[in-house]
């Protein structure tokens, strides 16, 4: 049986793909941090060395929403470019048969066609807010190309839309829009509260994809794709931060108002990935929204 190691086990995508492939009686590898630091690239090299690994998801990544991403340039710059040159590199030198980086929907201009194709990659500017993560993630993906260029590495890039679900992060300082509104909605009906802020004007529209369907697609692609070619992880619909914050006040329950804060920033105006190159892989997501904002909430809850 091939020997996989999940990086980032612990994270919102790794835990997933864990998950997903325990689903076909497969115990993935992990190291804990503390007992491997994937910036180091000595312990990198000394890890893979030590141990025979057939498949590699690159899930480890420092991730944040807007705030976060402005408030850090230089740890999102820094940290994703070492961690995923470390791993990638290390899997090659010691004879990795594929690997799959995880990339982000950031990586397309601001202004991309819409649905943004993967062909929409260093055609324009990219969001001011997260530049120095999708900086990060661009070259992630273009090392997977001039490692299989110059080495025949079989690396795979994906490049997923905005993700939730069990294991997201809930901090209100440094987490993506999704998690966010659950714990306000969840915090002001607890107390009571007339209303609930929502960053922005809430005309942005956003598509989200649950992500044990990102994980079902990662299984899917490692076993079935070998290409430079990137391909886009989504669902394929969007919904307004408005419609959004809708829905989530009617899974929390919550009987108050909206209130839009104008003065904090929108972000991208519209982020639609064209998953056409997937669906003609074979693959399509199955968790819809309101099913997987129901079941995040439950395990939020659950906490």
């Amino acid at each position: 049986m091939s020997s996989i190691f999940v990086a980032g086990h612990n994270g919102l995508v790794g835990s997933a793909i864990v998950r997903r492939l325990a689903l076909d009686s497969i115990e993935a590898v992990v190291a804990e941090r503390a007992a491997l630091d994937l910036g180091d690239p000595q312990a990198v090299d000394g890890w893979f060395s030590a141990n025979k690994i057939d498949q590699v998801y690159l899930a480890a990544a420092k991730v944040g929403g807007i705030h976060a991403n402005d408030t850090y340039p230089a740890e999102f710059l820094r940290d994703n470019l070492v961690i995923q040159t470390n791993v990638i590199h290390s899997a090659w030198k010691h004879g990795v048969k594929k690997l799959v980086f995880l990339g982000s929907s950031c990586i397309y201009p601001r202004l991309a066609p819409q649905p943004m194709p993967e062909d929409s990659l260093l055609t324009g500017p990219l969001e001011s807010t997260n530049e120095w993560y999708a900086i990060a993630k661009i070259v992630g993906i273009k090392m997977c190309q001039a490692y299989r260029k110059q080495y025949g590495f079989d690396a795979i890039s994906l490049m997923p839309t905005n993700l939730y679900g069990t294991g997201d992060n809930f901090d209100l300082n440094n987490s993506h829009v999704l998690p966010a509104l659950l714990r306000k909605f969840h915090e002001a009906k607890e107390q009571g509260a007339e209303s609930v802020d929502v960053w922005g004007s809430g005309t942005p529209r956003r598509e989200f994809l649950h992500v044990d369907d990102l994980a079902d697609a990662c299984v899917f692609l490692m076993n079935t794709y070998s290409s430079a070619d990137i391909v886009n992880v989504g669902w394929g619909e969007d919904v307004s931060i408005l419609e959004l914050a809708e829905l989530i006040k009617d899974v929390v329950g919550f009987k108050g108002e909206l209130v839009f804060d104008a003065s904090k920033p929108d972000g991208t105006p519209r982020k639609l990935l064209d998953t056409s190159r997937l669906t003609a892989l074979g693959w399509q997501p199955s968790i819809s929204l309101r099913t997987g904002v129901e079941g995040t909430y439950a395990w939020y809850r659950s906490r």
